[in-house]
C-alpha cells in the first residue's frame, strides 16, 4: 500500500505545481474546466447549479456505462496517458481497484477537517480504505432494510421480527400458514446483497497493512451469516430461488413472498414489479445480531473521485465536496436523480416525503435514516469482482445442496479463490 501512495503522493505534487499561480478558481487564462464521468441520471441537472453559482469552475458530465465497463474505460486512459476525466463516479467496491491501480488522488489536503462527519463511520470508511487518505467523497448509499407486506403480516398476527431469532420464527410462522409463502429468499446470484448481510455481522472481507492484502472472508461474521441461511433454507422456511425473475416478481405480486431484505432503493424494485401491491408494504430496520449494538450493512452506492490525471485537483476537490454535501446540491440529487444521498444529516432535511409506493407509512425516510447511520465499517479489496463470481459459483452450488454446511464450504472456497487470485496477480497477501 507504501508504494500506491507513493505513487498518488507524486502525481498530486505533479497537479500542485500546475496550479501554482493559479488558484483553484481559475486564471488569466479564463475558468477551469473540469471532465465528470458518472452514469447516475440527471446528473447533469444537478451539476447545472454548480455551474450557474461557479462560474470560474465550469463542469461538463460525460455520461458513461455504469459497472465494469467505466472503470475498464478510465484504466485505459490512464495507461495511454490522456483522454482520463478530471472526477469519476464510482462504486465503493471499485474503489481499492482504482487505487491499487494509482487511478484516484489522495484529496485528503484539499477537504475540510470536518468533510467525514457529514456520513456515517461506516461509509466514509469506504472511500479511505483504513487509511488517513481519501479517495473520494462518498455520494449517495444503500442501507440495507427489511420490508414486509403489512396485511399479510396483520392477517397472521406477526410482527416485524428485530432479531435473527426473531426472523426465523416469523418465517416459520408464514411459511407454516401457507406452503407456498415464504418470508424471503436466499438468492445466490446477489453477491453484493451477501456482503451487506455479512458486513452487517460485523465481515470486512479485505484489509491493508503497509503493502499487504489480507483476506477474512471465512471468518466467524460470515460463517455465522452462511449458517443462519443455510439452516434457513435446509429447514425448507425460506425459499432458495434467485431475485429478479420472473418467478420472484409473480412472489411479490401474488403475496408468496411476504418480505424482501434489500435496500433503500426497494420502493423504485417494488414500484416497478408490483405496482399493485402499493400501500400494502411497510419497511423496518434490518433484523439484529445483537440489539444493544444495532448495525447494517450496504447493498449499492458510489461515490465522487477526482482521477491522478487531473491538473485542477483541488478545484475538483471543491465540487465533489459540494455535490455531496451542500443541502441544495443534496436535495437537488434526492429530487432529480432519485437516490438516497450519503450525507446523513443533508438527505435527512430533503427526503420529507415517502416514496409514493409507502404514502400508508409516513415514516419511511426516519427508518432509512436510522438505517444511514448504522452502517457498519467494510474493507474491498482490489479483486472483488473475482469475489462476487466465486459467491455466484459456489452458492449456487451450496443453494441447491440446501444444506448449512455446504454454505459453510461456500464460503471457505470464496476465500481460497479470492486469496490465489490476488497472489496469482502479484499482490502480497498477508
Amino acid at each position: 500500500m507504501h508504494s500506491i501512495k507513493r505513487g498518488i503522493a507524486a502525481t498530486v505534487a505533479v497537479a500542485a505545481l500546475a496550479l501554482t499561480g493559479c488558484s483553484a478558481g481559475g486564471g488569466d487564462d479564463g475558468p477551469v474546466g473540469l471532465d465528470f464521468w458518472a452514469w447516475a441520471p440527471n446528473v447533469d441537472k444537478v451539476v447545472e447549479i454548480w455551474n450557474e453559482q461557479n462560474p470560474d469552475i465550469q463542469v461538463t458530465v460525460q455520461k458513461q456505462d455504469g459497472g465494469d465497463p467505466v472503470i475498464t474505460k478510465l484504466l485505459t486512459a490512464l495507461k495511454a496517458g490522456s483522454g482520463a476525466p478530471d472526477l469519476i463516479q464510482a462504486e465503493y467496491q471499485k474503489i481499492p481497484t482504482l487505487v491499487s491501480s494509482d487511478a484516484l488522488a489522495d484529496i485528503s489536503g484539499d477537504l475540510d477537517a470536518d468533510v467525514a462527519d457529514e456520513f456515517a463511520d461506516g461509509l466514509w470508511s469506504s472511500v479511505t480504505l483504513g487509511s488517513d487518505a481519501v479517495y473520494a467523497v462518498p455520494q449517495d448509499s444503500g442501507p440495507m432494510m427489511f420490508y414486509y407486506r403489512e396485511d399479510i403480516f396483520e392477517e397472521l398476527g406477526l410482527e416485524a421480527p428485530t432479531t435473527w431469532d426473531e426472523y426465523a420464527e416469523v418465517a416459520a410462522a408464514v411459511h407454516a400458514s401457507d406452503p407456498s409463502r415464504y418470508l424471503g429468499t436466499f438468492s445466490a446470484n446477489d453477491a453484493g446483497w451477501f456482503t451487506g448481510l455479512a458486513q452487517q455481522a460485523g465481515a470486512s472481507w479485505w484489509s491493508i497493512d503497509g503493502d499487504a492484502w489480507g483476506v477474512d472472508i471465512d471468518e466467524s461474521p460470515t460463517q455465522q451469516v452462511a449458517e443462519y441461511w443455510g439452516g434457513l433454507v435446509e429447514e425448507g422456511v425460506i425459499d432458495n430461488k434467485p431475485m429478479y425473475t420472473p418467478e420472484w416478481n409473480a412472489g411479490l405480486n401474488d403475496g408468496s413472498q411476504v418480505g424482501w431484505l434489500s435496500a433503500v432503493w426497494a420502493p423504485g424494485v417494488l414500484s416497478g414489479n408490483a405496482a399493485d401491491t402499493a400501500g400494502l408494504w411497510r419497511a423496518a430496520p434490518m433484523p439484529q445480531w445483537d440489539a444493544d449494538a444495532p448495525a447494517t450493512g450496504a447493498w449499492g452506492g458510489s461515490s465522487t473521485a477526482v482521477t491522478t490525471q487531473t491538473e485542477n485537483q483541488a478545484a475538483a476537490a471543491e465540487f465533489a465536496t459540494w455535490l455531496n454535501t451542500d443541502p441544495e446540491a443534496v436535495a437537488a440529487m434526492a429530487d432529480v436523480m432519485g437516490i438516497y444521498p450519503a450525507a446523513t444529516d443533508a438527505a435527512a432535511e430533503a427526503l420529507t416525503t415517502s416514496p409514493e409506493f409507502f404514502s400508508n407509512q409516513e415514516d419511511f425516510y426516519d427508518v432509512a435514516a436510522e438505517a444511514a447511520d448504522t452502517i457498519a465499517p467494510f474493507t474491498y479489496g482490489p479483486n472483488v469482482n473475482v469475489t462476487f463470481s466465486a459467491y455466484n459459483d459456489e452458492f449456487a452450488k451450496a443453494a441447491e445442496a440446501k444444506t448449512s454446511s455446504a454454505f459453510l464450504d461456500a464460503v471457505a472456497e470464496m476465500q481460497q479463490i479470492t486469496v490465489d487470485d490476488l497472489e496469482n496477480t502479484g499482490f502480497t497477501v498477508e
